[in-house]
């Protein structure tokens, strides 16, 4: 049996709320925009991303927290989308297609240095599916 160890952890920026951020901002005269504002800034407080060797886990929730947890060999493809915004603040979303039902696709919003992220996630992926005797089955 395999020891599971912590890969990488992570959260998104609040760079995504930066749209609310600047209308809250506009309107904080209303006061209800605050609470608004310090909402969305819980929210994205509140999300950790970790990488073991053997899952990716998704922790989320202000009030209520979930835990969502991927096992690594079931993941079938991965990219990583940096639209304009976000490469100004050199930050990227990273995409997983996997062969789990729950959950066919999961997102990493808003992840800095996504490149190595992603490669994080390339490299344990092959190696947990080469220790389990994975492999992928393309059926079209």
């Amino acid at each position: 049996m395999v020891n599971e160890e912590l890969v990488w952890t992570g959260s998104p920026s609040q760079v995504i709320n930066a749209p609310v951020f600047i209308v809250c901002a506009l309107l904080c005269w209303l006061v209800i925009p605050v609470f608004v504002a310090l909402w969305k800034w819980l929210v994205i407080r509140s999300i950790r991303y970790e990488l073991t060797t053997e899952r990716l886990k998704l922790r989320q929730g202000v009030l209520n927290r979930t835990l969502d947890e991927l096992e690594l060999y079931r993941v079938r493809d991965y990219k990583l989308e940096q639209p304009f915004f976000l490469r100004i603040f050199s930050l990227g979303n990273i995409v997983i297609r996997t062969t789990d039902t729950t959950h066919p696709y999961i997102v990493l919003r808003a992840v800095r240095d996504g490149e190595n992220v992603l490669e994080l996630v390339r490299r344990h992926v092959e190696e947990c599916r080469a220790r389990k005797n994975v492999r992928a089955l393309d059926l079209q």
